[in-house]
């Protein structure tokens, strides 16, 4: 029995816990869900909720920059193009180490954005290729914004280069200081990987 909750947990079929708020870390139903919302005590990701109504290319590079020189490195940035309550405005930053995250949300939930409070919070998601709706990312979802599942807000190709040229350059330091601590041995494993992240992120249009 153990096993079969264990295997169904988070899914369609879990009638304890939310499957919405398991992968979007977000429910339309909010507090009123008839289901559980397990919020976690550790996590990657934080959920930054409401943030931006109409966010730029400016706003998002700004926020990017901040959170990688502040926090800890950034694995993944994603800003919500929803007009769902659950959803609208909201900013999802994923970081490379679950400490960093946690400093992030004690912090940011001291501080102020546009004249609001920020508010900010460990999420649960982890895969955003779970949490995005693929009919919209094929330019065929019925629902528009009010979708349940996650509209990304694509960036710029500027803003891309200018962002992952940036961390580009961090990595190619980092590496050439690493390369001298061992004598000028290894350290191309390490960039063949961050290219790769890099060029997946540019297909599915994340940061």
């Amino acid at each position: 029995m153990a096993e079969y909750l264990a295997s169904i947990f988070g899914t369609e079929k879990d009638k304890v816990n939310c499957s919405f708020y398991f992968k979007i870390g977000a429910c339309r139903h909010g507090d009123r869900c008839s289901r559980l919302h397990n919020k976690p005590t550790f996590s990657q990701t934080i959920a930054l909720l409401n943030i931006y109504r109409n966010p730029q290319n400016t706003a998002q590079s700004e926020v990017f920059t901040e959170m990688e020189e502040k926090y800890g490195e950034v694995e993944e940035m994603n800003v919500c193009d929803n007009l769902g309550d659950h959803l609208v405005g909201n900013v999802y930053v994923k970081f490379r180490r679950e400490e960093d995250a946690e400093k992030a949300v004690m912090d940011l939930n001291n501080r102020w954005f546009n004249g609001q409070p920020i508010h900010a919070e460990l999420s649960p998601v982890t895969d955003f290729r779970e949490a995005c709706c693929r009919q919209y990312e094929m330019g065929e979802c019925t629902r528009g914004g009010f979708c349940n599942f996650m509209h990304l807000k694509p960036i710029s190709r500027e803003l891309r280069r200018e962002l992952y040229g940036r961390r580009r350059k961090r990595g190619e330091r980092r590496s050439r200081s690493r390369d001298r601590g061992r004598g000028g041995g290894g350290g191309g494993g390490g960039r063949d990987r961050e290219r790769r992240r890099s060029r997946d992120r540019e297909r599915s249009g994340r940061f």
